[in-house]
């Protein structure tokens, strides 16, 4: 059965916007994508978590999530912004970055670009036209990563934590959904559990167990809400050791049982 998070999407752009308590989930829980996504933030402020490691951001951010790329962002009542789905082949880095736009008149190009994009995405535009819009959007972006200073963000992710801690969200985007526990995984990265738990609470204010069962979360969400699929093939197809365990998981993140959140859930655009 294909994940939720392996489906290959066209171009789209969709509203980022405050949902309310129990949206939540659509946002912070961490979650990964087999194409990449830009954010562009226009107002507000708040905490996005991208590979292991948690940085703020503002208006007039851009922050850009490879494909297969752990992320979750926090989205408060005051936050406006949009997130764009790229297509499968797009020439665009193989690294996250989060561009912060402090002069007027790149703030007003970027907005250009995105509003183009908008328009011909629309039932009248030309998605052909679309897509040329995209491609000057990415020539924006690479002139505007050669300008800046890498500063303090890249450093704390080329730092020996900011490494370890993005080597294993990147074993969690494609697992994640196998029976492995965070044992496991320090295995694989050869430290242990705790150490591994020490540096995701350093980077990112989460234990190691909490990024893992929160990227779980999000697809038994999206499974949940965009498909017909029963809940113990779910519970199954999650690895968890049964319906039963599997509903008292939910319950305790989401406080709905899985069917609760499945007849509550509207279908909204994917983010």
């Amino acid at each position: 059965m294909t994940m939720i998070s392996d489906i290959k999407p066209a171009l789209a752009l969709a509203t980022l916007t405050y949902g309310g308590p129990a949206s939540k989930w659509r946002t912070e829980a961490m979650r990964s994508h087999a194409t990449p996504r830009l954010i562009h933030i226009t107002k507000g402020q708040g905490r996005i978590t991208v590979a292991g490691l948690t940085n703020g951001y503002g208006p007039n951010n851009l922050i850009f999530i490879p494909a297969g790329t752990i992320y979750g962002l926090e989205v408060g009542p005051t936050v406006f912004g949009q997130i764009m789905t790229l297509p499968d082949g797009a020439d665009w880095p193989d690294a996250p970055f989060h561009l912060r736009l402090l002069d007027v008149a790149p703030q007003k190009e970027l907005q250009g670009y995105i509003e183009a994009i908008e328009r011909e995405l629309q039932p009248s535009g030309d998605h052909r036209a679309a897509n040329c819009h995209l491609g000057l959007l990415a020539i924006f972006v690479e002139r505007q990563l050669a300008k800046r200073d890498t500063g303090t963000i890249d450093k704390r992710r080329n730092s020996a934590a900011g490494r370890l801690v993005a080597r294993y969200s990147a074993l969690i985007a494609r697992d994640f959904a196998s029976d492995r526990s965070v044992a496991d995984y320090a295995a694989t990265l050869k430290v242990t559990p705790t150490h591994l738990t020490r540096v995701c609470q350093q980077t990112c204010g989460r234990s190691a167990l909490r990024l893992l069962n929160e990227r779980i979360h999000y697809e038994a969400c999206m499974l949940l809400r965009d498909t017909n699929v029963p809940v113990q093939d779910i519970a199954k197809l999650l690895s968890f050791r049964s319906p039963a365990y599997f509903t008292r998981s939910f319950q305790e993140k989401s406080g709905q049982t899985p069917s609760e959140f499945r007849r509550t859930s509207g279908g909204s655009a994917r983010i």
